[in-house]
């Protein structure tokens, strides 16, 4: 007989983003299936995925158009090392996603992760401005409650104190700026422009900060801003890209065309680990030269532009024209902001934000000792459906390809588990 999943789990496992005695107090969901925007766990019972696992699901889970392309790679090769070598694939891709990028992004740099891909824009941002002989540019302004990642390059460029203040000895120094504030912007390069290599933002929404949107026109001034003081721009669309704000990225909605775009999560339709950073074909003449000249991007990873990872990523752009995807979201898009503004009206609800398929619910105020957005969570399985909060801030973001039906149950468990959560607070304490 099987070991059961959840006692290993508890024996072995350690969990990201989690504090793990509370985990090991409660039994763990084991999610073994997945089909269209349903998870489905091991006793079989069925979820909304209204996480999109982790907010890189596409296109629904067990696609066949992606799943067939995954199959065919496996029967040519798994994986081969693009140090020294190429593939198709790779090739392949990278050329699609030059033509759907904002017009000048020219040159795709593998990795595997939404941090490595921000930090191979931090670092090829210093080295580009190093080789031309910008030797004082060796800072990086940033926004405050920013999120980039987890590495150190990446959490050096973050602001989210709760993440990130444990390990501020290791971070090197940046500047802050106050989010969606061009005025605020502008005096940082004001001040320091001299010394700044790069910006890098989240464009129109910070994403883990709890949807922190930015006002119309904010990505363009910060663009200009750039321009105006010799500065690159640095666009994190791991979160933002592939369709997640209604566009497939989110710089086209302000025609902004950033120095580097950053990009990972719905690259491969949520179905395997592939980042990309995508740069000007002026960066990447920056780092040509003679051996000597030690020009070289000295940066890589084991399983960059992996084969099976880049067949996914090409089957999730063929599904997206095939489909109509963008198209069939802007409905989608109008129902959900029509659906929020119910729950917006609800009295357990203090703010409501949204950015196409990106949504954050305010709760009333309430101590992190009653962890009450983990209790909404927890309202939310009981009515069938998967959500995560962030303290006491519910997020919501679904897969693109769910339907409207599935849209309205999503929501309305949203609102019923928030109701039952604070209810049953209630109760406890009177």
């Amino acid at each position: 007989m099987a070991a059961d999943p959840a006692r290993l789990d508890h024996d072995h496992l350690w969990h990201p983003f989690t504090q793990q005695q509370g985990w090991s107090e409660e039994a763990p969901l084991v999610i073994e299936r997945g089909e269209g925007s349903y998870v489905i766990d091991v006793e079989g019972r069925r979820y909304i995925d209204g996480n999109a696992s982790l907010w890189c699901n596409v296109h629904g889970h067990r696609h066949p158009v992606i799943d067939a392309a995954i199959r065919d790679q496996i029967d040519r090769i798994s994986h081969s090392t693009m140090l020294g070598l190429s593939h198709p694939g790779a090739a392949e891709l990278a050329a699609r996603l030059v033509a759907i990028a904002p017009p000048g992004l020219s040159r795709v740099f593998y990795s595997d992760s939404g941090s490595t891909a921000a930090e191979i824009a931090l670092k090829m941002a210093f080295q580009y401005q190093q080789q031309r002989g910008e030797r004082g540019r060796r800072t990086f302004v940033r926004l405050r409650e920013a999120y980039h990642g987890d590495t150190i390059g990446s959490v050096s460029v973050g602001g989210i104190d709760l993440f990130h203040a444990t390990y501020q000895p290791l971070l090197f120094e940046t500047h802050a700026a106050e989010p969606g504030n061009a005025a605020d912007m502008e005096r940082v390069l004001d001040a320091y422009a001299d010394e700044v290599a790069a910006v890098i933002v989240e464009p129109l929404v910070q994403g883990a900060a709890g949807m922190i949107v930015h006002p119309p026109g904010y990505l363009r001034a910060v663009r200009e801003l750039c321009d105006r003081h010799g500065v690159l721009l640095i666009c994190d669309e791991v979160a933002t890209g592939f369709g997640r704000t209604g566009t497939m990225f989110a710089c086209e909605q302000e025609g902004v065309v950033p120095d580097f775009m950053c990009l990972a999560k719905g690259i491969t339709g949520g179905y395997l680990p592939l980042a990309a950073t995508l740069t000007t074909e002026a960066v990447y003449e920056g780092f040509l030269g003679a051996p000597e000249e030690q020009r070289t991007f000295y940066h890589g990873h084991t399983y960059t532009g992996n084969a099976l990872a880049c067949a996914a990523a090409l089957a999730n752009l063929d599904v997206f024209e095939s489909e109509r995807t963008l198209e069939r979201l802007q409905p989608k898009i109008a129902l959900l902001e029509e659906l929020l503004a119910g729950i917006a009206a609800l009295p357990e609800v203090s703010a409501v934000r949204s950015r196409g398929f990106m949504v954050a619910i305010d709760l009333n105020d309430h101590s992190a000792a009653l962890r009450m957005g983990h209790r909404v969570t927890n309202e939310a399985r009981e009515r069938g459906a998967i959500i995560r909060p962030l303290g006491n801030t519910v997020v919501i973001v679904p897969p693109l390809s769910i339907s409207e039906q599935e849209l309205r149950t999503l929501m309305t468990i949203c609102a019923d588990s928030i109701q039952a959560a604070i209810a049953s607070q209630l109760h406890q304490t009177a």
